[in-house]
């Protein structure tokens, strides 16, 4: 067998085990939901909804767009149990970044945050950035958004009715990326077996629910700091919601 032969099998191997490690690693992200009528950030992952307040001090940038994408002053604050965004006018679109920060996985099954400075007999350590992106219009064309690394564009109308196919394109600093994981429900299904983007970067599928959706991008990308992580993993999430019929 030749050297690169090897050589690439291995490689193969040792992203599959990266994507495998961070997949369980790292499975909360964030993304928007109505509560009581108002839009909140949400943190979790499935059907918990953990504490986002408390997880506020790490979001670096929150913003909010009108329906011709100008921006519109908008903050994201605590409201009691969750965090609701908050703006003076209307926003059809809000984008929100956090910085998890450093985490590694102890041989005892733990997460700590520590870097594998800190940890250097860690199963995996890795760095954690989060994206959120409501969309609250199904036919806009969705621009590149400051901040947004890793984002889920629709290709095209997002369909009114569920079971309808749709395609989206994952960007990742401004190109099209392949090989990211997607999730096409996270709320409802976060276990499921995640499809993957083609060359072009993009990935088509039937939209799961009469309500909100959530689809979430994975991106496992290289570290740039090998003596704290090993790697840096991107998610990222689309929500929108398709309207139910009338009352």
């Amino acid at each position: 067998m030749k050297l690169k032969t090897v050589s690439t099998i291995f490689s193969v191997v040792a992203l599959v085990a990266g994507l495998a490690n961070s997949t369980t690693a790292s499975a909360h992200a964030i993304w928007f939901a109505q509560r009581a009528k108002q839009l909140a950030m949400i943190y979790g992952v499935g059907a918990d909804d953990l504490d986002a307040v408390k997880r506020l001090p790490l979001l670096q940038t929150v913003n909010g767009y009108d329906a011709d994408w100008q921006k519109v002053p908008t903050t994201i604050k605590a409201n009691g149990p969750i965090a609701t965004v908050d703006s003076e006018d209307p926003v059809t679109t809000v984008a929100a970044v956090m910085d998890y920060g450093i985490w590694a996985k102890g041989k005892d099954g733990e997460w700590y945050k520590k870097g594998r400075d800190e940890l250097p007999d860690a199963v995996v350590a890795e760095h954690n950035y989060k994206y959120g992106v409501f969309l609250g219009s199904l036919t806009a064309k969705v621009p590149l958004l400051e901040g947004q690394d890793l984002q889920i564009v629709p290709v095209g109308e997002i369909p009114a009715e569920y079971n309808k196919p749709a395609t989206f394109k994952v960007m990742f600093k401004g190109k099209p990326i392949k090989g990211v994981q997607i999730l096409r429900d996270y709320v409802n299904d976060p276990d499921q077996t995640p499809q993957i983007t083609a060359d072009d970067g993009t990935v088509t599928f039937d939209i799961r629910n009469q309500g909100l959706n959530v689809v979430v991008a994975i991106y496992v990308g290289q570290t740039d700091n090998a003596a704290k992580y090993d790697h840096i993993e991107h998610r990222a999430t689309l929500s929108f919601v398709l309207p139910h019929k009338p009352e």
